[in-house]
């Protein structure tokens, strides 16, 4: 895969990390993609939308690779993802048989892929994906940086509004 496919589907994966943000769901975004170069399966974060802890942005690609392609193996794929996948979704990454996993920012608190745990290099498991971490790294931090900050400035003045409405009781 050349350095402009890559950039291409990145960029695809932060346009689902976008429809998160604009839900203020955590912005993350995972585009799957066909040995032709189809994406055949997209996702963004939606747990709080649909209050439902498996709705990761991987899990919602796989889902939809696999219904597009009729079956669960996803022999020869490869998964661009704005954050390093957990440890749910790596499972699911494993039990598809996706190929290639390309992540951008690493996820220092539940981080599958070698910042908390490695399970991509479990001997044990019977499938090993190939990872490439740090793609678009930068861009994929600064987009959830800002998430948070915005996060706590809206609770912040929250706090404060609240403050001000026990005042003039």
């Amino acid at each position: 895969m050349t350095g402009e496919e890559k950039k291409k589907y990145m960029e695809l994966a932060f346009e689902e990390a976008k429809k998160a943000e604009n839900q203020d769901e955590v912005p993350i975004g995972a585009i799957i993609v066909d040995p032709e170069g189809n994406v055949i399966g997209r996702g963004y974060n939606r747990r709080e939308l649909d209050q439902d802890a498996t709705q990761h942005a991987e899990m919602i690609a796989i889902r939809e690779a696999c219904k597009n392609l009729g079956m669960w193996r996803l022999i020869d794929c490869s998964l661009f993802v704005t954050l390093e996948p957990c440890p749910m979704c790596a499972g699911a990454i494993i039990n598809s048989r996706i190929k290639d996993v390309y992540f951008g920012a690493l996820d220092p608190k539940a981080g599958a892929c070698g910042s908390v745990v490695d399970l991509f290099s479990v001997e044990k498991f019977n499938h090993h994906p190939h990872v490439i971490r740090g793609l678009f790294r930068e861009q994929a931090s600064q987009m959830l940086k800002n998430f948070f900050r915005e996060i706590r400035h809206k609770q912040k003045l929250a706090k404060q509004l609240k403050k001000e409405e026990s005042k003039e009781k």
